[in-house]
C-alpha cells in the first residue's frame, strides 16, 4: 500500500539530481549565490501562486509555530547552495552520494533519539551497516 510513496520520493531523489546540475550549471553562468537565489525566487513564486488555488492551511500560523520548525528554509538553502558549489568540482553523483549518505546517517540519529518530533526507533546494525556500504561506495565509485 504505502509504494506509490517509495515511487514519489524515488521520483524526488531524480528531480533532486536534475536540479543540481540544472543549478550547478548556472552558478557558473550566473553566479553560484545568484544561482541559488534564483532558484528560491522563482520556487516562492511559482509556489505562491499555487498556494493561491490550493493552500488550504493559515501563513499566519507561521508567527505561533515552534521556531526550530521554521529552520527547514535555512537549511534548504544551505543545501542547494553547497550542491552549487560542489557539482562543478565533484560532479552530480558523487555530490548525490554525499548527501544521500548525510541523509541516511542523521535520519538515523534523529529517529534513534526521537528528535524534532519523530517517532522513536532504535538503530538497527543492519541499517549501520547499509551507511557504512554507501560511504566504502562514495570512495570507490568516485575516487
Amino acid at each position: 500500500m504505502k509504494a506509490w510513496i517509495y515511487l514519489i520520493a524515488l521520483f524526488a531523489g531524480v528531480s533532486l539530481s536534475i536540479e543540481g546540475a540544472i543549478y550547478g550549471e548556472l552558478g557558473e553562468t550566473v553566479g553560484k549565490l545568484e544561482s541559488s537565489f534564483y532558484n528560491f525566487f522563482v520556487g516562492s513564486i511559482i509556489l505562491g501562486i499555487v498556494l493561491l488555488f490550493l493552500g488550504q492551511g493559515s501563513l499566519s500560523h507561521t508567527f505561533k509555530a515552534p521556531k526550530w520548525q521554521l529552520s527547514g528554509g535555512f537549511l534548504g538553502v544551505i543545501y542547494l547552495t553547497i550542491l552549487i558549489f560542489a557539482i562543478p568540482l565533484v560532479g552530480v553523483g558523487a555530490a548525490m552520494i554525499s548527501v544521500i549518505v548525510g541523509q541516511l546517517a542523521m535520519s538515523m540519529v534523529i529517529e534513534h533519539k526521537g528528535w524534532l518530533g519523530s517517532k522513536a526507533n532504535k538503530v538497527k546494525k543492519e541499517k549501520v551497516m547499509a551507511v557504512l556500504l554507501m560511504t566504502i561506495s562514495l570512495f570507490l565509485i568516485f575516487s
